[in-house]
Formats: structure tokens, sequence, C-alpha cells
């Protein structure tokens, strides 16, 4: 199969169960969520631990791009395995797979996309990296920094407040307006338009 037949596999970070579906770190699954609804389908159940949705994505003609939209099943920290599986699965290049994620070095709501890099102590990203290298895309939703002395780990497991919810919807459409520019007309293209 030529890469060009190869579909983008766009990866919402996340963990799974209602307990943590409106945390700040599953802002991944939100986006994932909303793109599935946008392409008309419903996630099931795959093999390799995630949920996933194939469909087509992008305008009409040839920028109209194959997608396998997933989330993985696994927790957070454990994201490699699943993204790996699906990845030889559908014979994706490492540069058509991208991940959405919460990112806390950004403050609330700006969005950042970004090719490779490090993992920024994002155990997602750290898992996906070990896992398969780095040079995959990024859709980085910025989620700021804890408040006062609270850990980072009991921030990213909290739900957004009540002043982030006002914006939350629009922060994640924005999120998935992102990923779909990023597929259909490039990094530079949704780099321009979305960095925030």
């Amino acid at each position: 199969m030529s890469d060009d037949a190869a579909p983008w596999l766009i990866v919402g970070l996340g963990n799974p169960g209602p307990e943590y579906a409106g945390n700040r770190h599953n802002i991944g699954f939100m986006v994932a969520d909303l793109l599935a609804e946008r392409i008309g389908g419903k996630f099931k159940a795959h093999k390799a631990r995630a949920q996933v949705v194939e469909g087509r994505m992008g305008p009409p003609g040839p920028a109209n791009r194959r997608v396998v939209l997933a989330k993985p099943m696994s927790f957070m920290n454990l994201s490699g395995g699943p993204v790996t599986a699906l990845r030889d699965f559908y014979k994706v290049p490492l540069e058509r797979i991208v991940a959405v994620h919460d990112e806390l070095d950004i403050d609330y709501p700006t969005l950042r996309l970004k090719l490779g890099g490090g993992d920024n102590g994002h155990n997602g990203l750290k898992s996906m990296t070990k896992s398969m290298g780095a040079d995959y895309h990024r859709v980085r939703c910025g989620i700021g920094r804890p408040p006062g002395r609270m850990q980072v780990a009991d921030f990213v497991l909290k739900d957004f407040s009540s002043t982030e919810r006002k914006e939350l919807d629009w922060f994640v459409d924005r999120a998935a307006d992102a990923v779909e520019c990023l597929v259909a007309e490039g990094l530079e293209r949704a780099q321009s338009a979305y960095n925030g």
C-alpha cells in the first residue's frame, strides 16, 4: 500500500471510564468525540484495546482524507501500546499520526500544533514516544498550570472549573477544526490558523 493510501490516525488521549470523562486530562477524548460526530461515526471496540471510528475528513476532492479516530482504552500512561497496535493494523506512517492532548505549559484555552518534540512530562505522550518515536503530530490543548500548591496529578484529574466550562465547547470545537485543517491542508497552514 502506498503511503498516499494510508489513513491518518487521530488519537484523542484520555482515561477510560465515566469518572474521568470531564477531567482536564480527557480533553483529547472530548475532541475525538466531536470529530466522530462530525464525520457521522460511532466509536466501536477494536482488538487493539481502543475504540475507533473510521471515516473521511476534509472537503470533497483531493484534500478529502481517510481517517481513523481512536481513543485508547488503556490508562493514559499506557497509551503507546494501543496506538502502536492501531498504527500497525492500519499501516499508518508516523507522520500521519496526530495526538490530541492536554498541555500544562500553555494557557487555557490556547491551542498549539507541532510535529515531534519532547513529552513535557505528559504520560500519554511519554508512552507513545517510547513505543514508536517522537515524530508524530500533536494538537496541544492548553489547560494552564495548577493554582497555588495543587499537585499536577490532582489538577489534571479534576473536571474543568465552572469558569473554564463556559469556554470548553468553543475550545473543543476549535481543536477539532485544527485537526481537520492539519489533515486536509498540512501543518503550516494549521499552525498559522490555530496556534495561539
